[in-house]
Parts: C-alpha cells; structure tokens; sequence
C-alpha cells in the first residue's frame, strides 16, 4: 500500500488514491495514509455475514468516489455479488507465478517443488480464487540456501516494484490510443467477414471481399479534434444531431466523416461503456453487410 501511495504521486502516475480501507481497524496502513493526508476508512469483518461486510467497504469506495479497488494484504475471500460487480476494476497481487500456486503458502511450495524462480502476479480479481486475467508478472530467483521467509523478503521486494506499475498501466488505459485501437481492433474483427484497412489516414474495417464497405474507423484525434473515438454510422443527419443534443458527453459530429452521417463515440473518457461500443460497431456493421452475414451474427446472438 506504501509503495502504491507513493507512486502515485509520481508526475507520470495516472491514478491517486482516494481512500485507503482495511477490515483490521489497528492496520498500519491506515496511520500511514492518515499521516499522508489519504482519507481512510475501517470496520471490523468479525461477527458479520461475508456479503454484508463487503457492502459496507463499498459504500466507503463509493463514498470516495473509486474508479478501481487494489487490494493490497487484504486477507479476505469477496462475495461473488461483490467481485461482480467490480468486475474488471478489481486488482489483486498474488506471490507466485500465477497459475502456479494459487491459495496460500506459495514460496514454501515453489521451494518443494525444486522450482528455479518465484515471483509474483497482478491480476483482475474474479470468482475464481487467483484465476482472473494476469496483467504483469516478475520473477524472482529461488536461492539454494533460501527458506519460505528469505524467499518471501525478496518477493516483497519485487511486488513493490511490479504493482504500481502495472496498476499505473492499467488506471491509464483509457486514455491510451494504443490500447484503445487495440481493443477497437478485436471487437471489429470479431465480427463476420471484417478485415482492417487504411483510409484517410485512420484505421478502418469493413467487410471483407472487392465490393467490401467501411463500418467503422478508429480517429485518434484526427482533423484537430480533442478525440479518441470510434466513428460509426447512423440512420442519418437526424439521428446524429439528435444523439449528439442527448448526450454530448459520449457523441459527436466528426469532422468530414459527419456529413455523412456518421458519428463519433469518444472513448478517452472515463466510464465509457463497452456494451455501447460494442453495440455501434454491430448496428453499423449490419448496415453495410450483405444480408447473408447479417443472418450469421443473428445466429451467433441467439446461440
């Protein structure tokens, strides 16, 4: 948690944190983040159901206005409705080489197994114990003369490099135009019959085939706008002004592809929501795509 607090502060960090929260009330953490001017915030898990411990920690992230949860020591195995609904903003650090090792007892068990290399993983928490997706890892070398404590000393070490950075990486992503073209790219391409191609200067998909047709291009601040934005087709000038006038937080009339109706979905924002970019890039991939493809992604959504 120290070495989170204080990388935070770094210029090039792209998160602060805004509440620092234990079910252990005599936490050390909790005096240092006090001292640090870091709001906290403790209750005692011991007599209470495991769900309703978890809804009063949340109230406290909520309260504090979190964007993403880091545990950090947190000893506690999470309600399912709880991990749930943080799905996919949820951090934990884990002291091994994940999948190897998950639970408890991970160096004493890395050392048994006459492993060369410990270490340890960040990863998206989910409701499998240790089992969410790994977003960085860092070996350590596993010493002849080493015990499970002289392992886990260096270990230590090492999670206090990995952890703010990855979770410096991760708070970031959505203002990253690599990651967000990245992901723009697979959820194109996971439509039927798509392929990737250059057009005025932006990353394009469309169907494939000699007669293919554009559905969706990928502007990274292009004709001197402020953004990152999937561009998608609408209905028409009515339905582009009347998107835009409803919600000009989300939408917006790019420049040259807006005379044709198409719209912008601005994704370097925070809470942008995937559902609804993944809807845009079905609806105007139905719009140009023979009938016969579109039968195919009907099949797929009813399956």
């Amino acid at each position: 948690m120290a070495a989170l607090l204080y990388a935070s502060r770094l210029p090039s960090s792209s998160f602060e944190i805004v509440l620092v929260a234990s079910n252990q009330p005599s936490a050390e953490g909790l005096a240092l983040a006090a001292g640090e001017g870091i709001g906290t915030f403790a209750h005692s898990h011991k007599g209470m159901a495991r769900a309703d411990h978890d809804a009063i920690m949340e109230k406290a992230a909520l309260a504090a206005d979190a964007d993403y949860i880091i545990l950090a020591g947190y000893m506690r195995i999470l309600s399912e409705e709880f991990v749930e609904r943080w799905q996919g903003k949820m951090l934990n650090i884990h002291p091994s080489l994940l999948p190897k090792y998950r639970g408890l007892d991970t160096h004493q068990r890395a050392i048994a197994a006459g492993d060369n290399v410990a270490g340890a993983t960040v990863h998206l928490v989910s409701s499998e114990l240790d089992a969410g997706e790994i977003l960085g890892q860092i070996a350590v070398s596993i010493q002849p003369e080493d015990t499970a404590a002289s392992l886990a000393e260096r270990v230590r070490i090492a999670e206090h490099q990995l952890y703010p950075h990855i979770v410096n990486e991760f708070a970031g992503r959505p203002y990253d135009p690599a990651w967000l073209l990245e992901t723009i790219r697979t959820l194109a391409l996971d439509l039927p019959e798509t392929e990737e191609r250059e057009s005025h200067g932006s990353a394009g998909w469309r169907t494939s085939g000699k007669s293919g047709k554009y559905f969706a291009y990928f502007s990274d601040r292009h004709h001197g706008q402020p953004h990152i934005a999937l561009l998608a087709k609408t209905s028409g000038q009515d339905e582009l002004a009347a998107l835009i006038e409803r919600d000009p937080e989300v939408f917006f009339r790019p420049a040259f592809y807006g005379a044709s109706g198409w719209v912008g979905l601005i994704l370097n924002r925070p809470g942008v929501d995937w559902e609804q970019v993944v809807y845009w890039l079905q609806r105007s991939w139905q719009s140009v795509a023979p009938k016969k493809l579109t039968k195919l992604l009907d099949a797929a959504d009813e399956f």
